[in-house]
């Protein structure tokens, strides 16, 4: 069996954003089929990981020197056969071809136009071609993404690019058990997730809904976000909090009334599947992942326009026939996707 490499990096974060989040669930699932990997990190692992017989690197250098220590010692160390580099290109750049390597892409968000964190933008545009074309295979989170993958480098021949998806954050969960108020929406506050727009939306709801229901944003600072958290401030019955530990994002979850991400773009949109696991009714765009990941379970706004995102608030807040079709619909749509399914696949593409 190949013996491969993983850096784990992210997942090993006190605030993990949706890599680490991708990066914890599919690391946990590999572990617990007992698979021969080996983890590189550098900071200690997650408690849950610790004893799980994987032999684990953890290198305290930062930036490109801890991705040149990286590739050092997997070419030295004949340790692994292969690389998985879920959540950087760096270390397959410095390998060559001639160490099987296999990037994860979970989105192409650098080469869009949307405002995106200037430093990741870079190394990615520098990165993920040259990882790509010297990949034994390449991995991505959703149809989606393969298809911005194909599009952005024709030459890559599409059997090597094969879709794993993602699985949610707990195996099993309760079904929700809503406020009747809080709209929530989790995500790191910067433009593409499109919380101002989502603000406006809700301060053209009438007198009478806004007296009911409140929003509530959580999620870290992200990238020009400054006007984003000024509109929450100023917008009666809006509240933003900054990022919650996981046991506080399970007790939003369970109990909150709708959720709703109209983001701009999404490689998957794991806290989608979150809400949809627990039968919440979901607003959300018709953008990137968003209706492969929610089927006919969420209701469908144009991102860009104020008033589709009002009406779509208003029609789920309003109506109680509309939010328990899609609360069934919901628990149904989340069943397609798992740990174990996005291992299976991963394991199946890499001996193809």
């Amino acid at each position: 069996m190949t013996r491969f490499a993983i850096d784990v990096r992210e997942a090993c974060r006190a605030r993990k954003a949706g890599k680490g989040q991708w990066v914890h669930g599919f690391v946990a699932e590999l572990l617990r089929r007992e698979l021969p990997v080996v983890l590189y990190t550098d900071q200690p692992l997650p408690d849950s990981w610790r004893g799980a017989g994987a032999i684990v690197h953890a290198f305290p250098d930062s930036g490109f020197r801890w991705h040149m220590r990286v590739a050092r010692h997997v070419r030295g160390a004949g340790e692994v056969d292969a690389f998985v580099s879920p959540t950087s290109f760096l270390v397959p750049c410095l390998l060559g071809a001639r160490f099987p390597s296999y990037p994860v892409v979970h989105d192409l968000i650098a080469f869009r136009g949307e405002p995106h964190d200037r430093r990741a933008t870079m190394i990615e545009r520098l990165t993920l071609g040259r990882a790509a074309r010297q990949a034994a295979g390449i991995f991505t989170v959703s149809e989606s993404t393969r298809s911005d993958l194909l599009t952005r480098y024709p030459s890559l021949p599409p059997p090597r690019v094969a879709p794993i998806f993602a699985g949610p954050l707990r195996i099993q969960v309760s079904p929700a058990e809503p406020d009747g108020r809080t709209i929530l929406c989790i995500a790191t506050l910067c433009p593409r997730k499109n919380q101002a727009r989502l603000i406006q939306a809700f301060a053209r709801l009438s007198p009478a809904l806004r007296s009911r229901h409140r929003l509530l944003l959580v999620g870290a600072r992200g990238w020009q976000d400054q006007d984003i958290v000024e509109l929450a401030s100023q917008t009666p019955g809006v509240e933003w909090r900054d990022y919650v530990d996981d046991a506080e994002y399970e007790r939003l979850l369970s109990h909150c009334f709708v959720f709703a991400l109209p983001s701009l773009y999404e490689g998957f949109g794991m806290q989608l599947l979150d809400a949809l696991q627990r039968g919440l009714p979901v607003l959300t765009s018709d953008r990137g992942s968003l209706r492969e990941v929610c089927g006919n379970a969420a209701y469908y706004v144009d991102p860009e326009d104020i008033g589709s995102i009002a009406s779509g608030l208003e029609a789920l807040l309003n109506a109680e026939r509309l939010r328990m079709d899609l609360r069934e619909r919901a628990l149904q749509q989340s069943k397609i996707f798992s740990w174990e399914k996005t291992v299976d696949l991963f394991l199946g593409a890499l001996t193809s």
